[in-house]
């Protein structure tokens, strides 16, 4: 069982007679008063899909779920829901659009490397890989003989994703995004 300071983002974990996937924390160090840090955490039942905000000490023990990671691929959408084809099984998983909302901006037809995260057996999100390859489909054209210092303009991406390139980057390129932090990460 580890403690709430070793609980990581897409973990699951069992609280309250019930499965809840972490979504995200948010740690903060209370002034004034002895003791360890505190962490919101932002979870999401994996039955119902209710969200559950609960703070915990950095002390507190949790139970992790079992929790299953499958390679898969982009299978196609269906209105709100995104089917995924397992890599090794060839067996489906649909999954709602609003529980991976956030993930939705890098996901195209050609995205290799997903993980469907799976609690006892129903799918419940997805894990993107590190960086992703994504086209830009509109952008500012590259002006010449700009200064030496590296200035950035937006870009609009293939998903409608909106990034801050380089001004050398030009639209119809091909560029990799860090899925963390959001951010222009090179060409491809």
């Amino acid at each position: 069982m580890p403690k709430a300071s070793e609980i990581k983002k897409n973990a699951a974990v069992e609280f309250n007679n019930s499965v809840y996937f972490v979504k995200d924390i948010e740690r903060s160090v209370p002034q004034g008063r002895a003791g360890g840090s505190i962490y919101r955490m932002r979870m999401y039942d994996v039955v119902t899909g209710a969200k559950l905000d609960e703070s915990f000490k950095d002390s507190d023990m949790l139970t992790l779920a079992d929790l299953v990671r499958r390679p898969s691929t982009l299978s196609y959408i269906d209105g709100d829901e995104y089917v995924f084809m397992d890599s090794e099984d060839y067996s489906s998983y649909n999954i709602n659009k609003e529980s991976i909302a956030d993930e939705v901006a890098f996901i195209n037809e050609e995205i290799q490397g997903i993980q469907v995260l799976l609690v006892n057996n129903a799918p419940v999100a997805i894990e993107l890989p590190i960086t992703v390859e994504l086209e830009i489909v509109e952008t500012d054209p590259s002006i010449k003989g700009q200064s030496a210092t590296s200035r950035t303009k937006p870009a609009t991406l293939s998903t409608g994703l909106i990034v801050q390139v380089p001004e050398h980057i030009s639209a119809g390129d091909r560029i990799k995004i860090n899925v963390e932090e959001r951010k222009f990460a090179g060409r491809a």
